[in-house]
């Protein structure tokens, strides 16, 4: 069977061939300026925290408040995206795509400059304010822009491209601007990009203000806002407190009672903030589940893997970030041979999967490493391998979660990929750090605190953490092939750029 993704953009006419030239090189502008900015948030994840133990020693915070640098981003940016989202269908994307640029890169210069912790802490949340405008928007502009085209399957393998690799990215630049300038520019690089994406943006995105502008779901967007914000901070608060602590376990408790109400609401909402609609297409459920579930996966790669290569190998910072170079590598080739290429040919059933279960395999690899393994020998094939299996999974399955939506429902369709995301990764960190602090009390129980034990400790509990990464993976291979239809996709090209 052929399913198709369709243009349903309403200024889409319907043509035989390809868009002109023109319009083909606008679009490839476009992407740049999508991609710019993309960059700039994805980096924000990992960028940071290269950062933080030199920020630490210059502001003076303890051990305990370290981690709010990175939940207040967190918090502020996973709790308003489904609002963000909706905004930017609401008021028009470029508008609020602007917005989200200029706000993050002035809260980035906040956090920058902080002479004090509560100053960097507001900075961070701010930056995750406007990070929840900015990256619904630009999903949304991407997708309606390249809707219809043959360059759709191109344009989300680079836009897949950024996300799986951007944390690799991070580490690297981050490490870079920490050891030769400040910690402070892992902040201020933001400024760069975000005057490249206003310029480009400015003169290349479509402003297009919708007609008609339903009002805004409050209830829904005070019901998934606080869903939201519980379920992130309980997981967040997982990693310093025990499980049983009411500030984890009351949290997720009121998050399922939210979120479960946000979700009846919906139903019976003359505007709803996020359609059902939505949520009802099986390839677009199965890619949102695969989303949240693998990028729990990939911190058992981007964190711990880290964790390793400094303190049991001895990188530096910026030794750290070029040994995940080849893997990112690898990722953008398969991200565009994956949505090009091969899902439109044998379709998502069969991809999808197969790159889950490969990026699992790698995951298995990493479990013996020691403190004696090398990186060329132990470390670098497995990468390698490790970003074929995510090129095979996260580019396709952003490229189907946005495929196939109406014009008014391209913010929230793309905010509700990003919350996946933002979900995941707070699940996944959380999880795994609390299973390798167990893990290496656990080895160390009865033993002697020497340090070769420590450090077999420490070993121990990276594998344990790889073991559960290749878990989720390994889920989401079988979320694959249950959820996905079978068949190829079939994109039709008719009809030219949407404007957004």
């Amino acid at each position: 069977m052929t399913y198709d993704v369709h243009d349903h953009s309403p200024t889409a006419t319907a043509r035989d061939g390809a868009p002109p030239a023109r319009g083909d090189a606008r679009q490839w502008w476009v992407l740049g300026v999508i991609a710019l900015a993309q960059l700039m948030v994805v980096l924000d994840a990992t960028i940071v925290n290269i950062a933080l133990p030199s920020a630490q020693k210059e502001l003076g915070f303890s051990d305990g408040n370290r981690q709010w640098v990175v939940t207040a981003y967190s918090l502020a940016f996973g709790s308003l995206l489904l609002l963000g989202g909706r905004l930017a269908d609401l008021i028009g994307r470029k508008a609020v795509f602007l917005a989200g640029v200029v706000g993050f890169a002035a809260s980035s210069a906040l956090a920058g400059a902080a002479q004090d912790f509560t100053v960097l802490v507001v900075g961070r949340t701010l930056q995750g304010l406007f990070g929840a405008l900015l990256a619904p928007a630009a999903l949304a502009l991407l997708n309606i822009t390249f809707a219809g085209t043959r360059h759709r399957a191109k344009a989300f393998g680079v836009y897949g491209a950024i996300a799986g690799a951007g944390g690799g990215i991070g580490l690297l630049l981050g490490g870079v601007l920490t050891e030769h300038l400040s910690w402070r520019w892992t902040l201020y690089v933001n400024l760069v990009f975000a005057v490249l994406a206003v310029v480009g943006g400015s003169v290349f995105l479509r402003g297009g203000r919708p007609a008609d502008r339903p009002a805004l779901d409050t209830p829904g967007t005070l019901l998934a806002s606080g869903g939201l914000f519980s379920l992130v901070y309980g997981f967040s608060n997982a990693e310093s407190h025990h499980w049983s602590s009411p500030l984890t376990w009351g949290f997720l408790a009121a998050a399922g009672a939210l979120l479960a109400a946000f979700a009846a609401w919906q139903g019976r909402a003359g505007h709803p903030l996020l359609p059902l609609r939505v949520l009802a297409d099986r390839d677009r459920a199965a890619s949102f589940s695969v989303v949240a579930v693998c990028g729990a996966g990939l911190f058992g790669v981007f964190l711990f893997l880290t964790y390793y290569l400094q303190t049991s190998l001895g990188f530096d910072p910026v030794k750290t970030g070029l040994a995940f170079l080849p893997m990112i590598g690898v990722l953008m080739v398969t991200a565009q041979v994956s949505t090009i290429v091969l899902v439109p040919r044998l379709g998502p059933k069969y991809v999808i999967p197969a790159g889950a279960l490969i990026a699992a395999f790698a995951l298995t690899r990493f479990t013996g490493l020691g403190l004696n393994s090398t990186y060329a020998a132990d470390i670098l094939p497995w990468l390698m391998v490790m970003g074929l299996g995510i090129g095979l999974v996260l580019p396709p399955a952003v490229s189907l979660a946005t495929s196939g939506l109406v014009p008014e429902d391209t913010g929230v369709g793309s905010a509700t990929v990003n919350t996946m995301q933002q979900i995941g990764g707070a699940v996944g960190t959380a999880l795994l750090n609390t299973l390798a602090t167990s893990a290496a009390t656990a080895y160390a129980r009865g033993k002697q605190p020497t340090p070769q034990v420590l450090a077999e400790a420490q070993l121990h509990s990276y594998a344990t953490v790889y073991w559960w990464s290749a878990g989720f993976f390994l889920a989401g291979a079988v979320i694959s092939v249950l959820l996905y239809r079978g068949g190829r996709v079939g994109v039709q090209h008719t009809g030219k750029a949407a404007r957004g």
